[in-house]
């Protein structure tokens, strides 16, 4: 523990210890079977001192001037850092969607691609998925592209996070 009752980062984290904290800001999304729309969203990335960062993301839709209209999605999960610059990403969501993701890590540069995608019975029918993450300055900047409901892999989601705290 550190002096302020924190766990200390575990060393594995240390390529992705860029994302910690809690990042908010906004985007736009759009897809074929969907009217485009812009979104807010909270990200925060905490760990607990072990081998992976803990990962929830929640979005809401926005209006015209920015206000919050109604609550889109949320996922959470575990980003697990792996030798060679690689990382598995697990991610859940309360539709019903399950996805591990693969990808490299790059300075502060994160290529990811879904290696399994599950789902129950009752969830949109989702295949593939695609995932930038970055910096861009301060910011952190991101690119989501999905294959669903019949279509190909394209993209579906992109926004930028401002830095607010970190533990």
């Amino acid at each position: 523990m550190t002096d302020n009752g924190s766990p200390e980062e575990h060393p594995a984290i240390a390529p992705l210890s860029f994302l910690l904290g809690r990042w908010e800001g906004a985007g736009v999304g759009g897809y074929p079977t969907i009217e485009s729309f812009r979104f807010g969203q909270e990200i925060v990335f905490s760990h607990i001192g072990k081998p992976y960062l803990i990962y929830n993301s929640r979005s809401w839709r926005l209006d015209d001037d920015g206000n919050k209209v109604e609550p889109l999605a949320s996922e959470s999960g575990f980003w697990r850092p792996q030798p060679d610059n690689n990382v598995e990403v697990l991610l859940a969501h309360p539709t019903g969607i399950v996805e591990i993701y693969l990808g490299e890590v790059s300075g502060t540069r994160i290529d990811l691609a879904t290696d399994v995608v599950a789902r129950t019975a009752t969830a949109k029918e989702v295949t593939a998925g695609k995932r930038l993450y970055g910096k861009i300055g301060d910011d952190l900047a991101y690119a989501y592209d999905l294959a669903a409901v019949g279509q190909e892999l394209q993209p579906h989601l992109s926004a930028q996070l401002k830095w607010v705290w970190t533990e």
